[in-house]
């Protein structure tokens, strides 16, 4: 493949050899980069299935309040003192870069600063259990937030980690052999030209030799 892709000449070869530093240069760096992303995407697996365990056992006792509530409520009551929320929540969405990879990060913020105003509701019809799910919620919220945050980040990681990967396979088994089998058949041209040039004026010199003895000789004849 070499041979019919490739001009046998020095500037090629200068020009290859160049190249194949860049590539080995560029196939190192891929190399780490991939395995820093692989050391920060374990961490983040690490920590969300933590993050998700404890999360889930938060929805869990937050869904067992409010069976609770629900039972020892009535449904009126329930449904009037979760209508008019009195609380709010505002998501602000940034990215920061880690290894050329743009991960969310999310923060809320609350719109009064009061932690009572989580209870929409009066405490005279509605029962403890009530107030222990909303509070519940309310205390799972971070945590939901930062699982949602390592989850996508993982996604994302995953994705670079892959197409990195394949630069790295790309590099390694496809494009530095290539160069390097082109640069071994340009030098082998470059020695044959040489060696037949060397031959041919080898054989043009014995020529001149030969055609300047054969002058010589008539020269003595006369």
């Amino acid at each position: 493949m070499a041979k019919t892709q490739v001009n046998p000449t020095r500037m090629e070869l200068t020009k290859l050899k160049k190249k194949l530093v860049t590539a080995v240069r560029g196939h190192k760096l891929l190399k780490d980069k991939r395995d820093e992303l692989m050391r920060q995407f374990l961490d983040l697996v690490r920590e969300n299935k933590a993050l998700r365990e404890k999360v889930e056992a938060g929805i869990a006792a937050a869904n067992k309040n409010f069976v609770l509530a629900r039972a020892g409520m009535a449904d009126e009551v329930l449904n009037v003192a979760l209508m008019a929320p009195r609380q709010e929540v505002y998501l602000d969405t940034d990215t920061r870069n880690v290894m050329s990879v743009n991960i969310p990060v999310l923060e809320y913020k609350t719109k009064t600063p009061d932690a009572n105003d989580i209870y929409s509701y009066g405490f005279a019809f509605t029962s403890s259990d009530l107030d222990d799910a909303v509070k519940s919620l309310q205390d799972i919220l971070p945590e939901m937030l930062r699982l949602a945050e390592i989850e996508k980040s993982c996604q994302l990681m995953a994705a670079e980690i892959e197409k990195t990967r394949r630069r790295v396979n790309a590099l390694e088994h496809v494009m530095i052999p290539e160069m390097r089998a082109k640069i071994k058949y340009i030098i082998m041209k470059l020695d044959e030209n040489e060696r037949s040039t060397q031959i041919r004026l080898m054989k043009v010199k014995d020529m001149m030799l030969e055609q300047a003895h054969h002058y010589n000789e008539r020269l003595f004849e006369e």
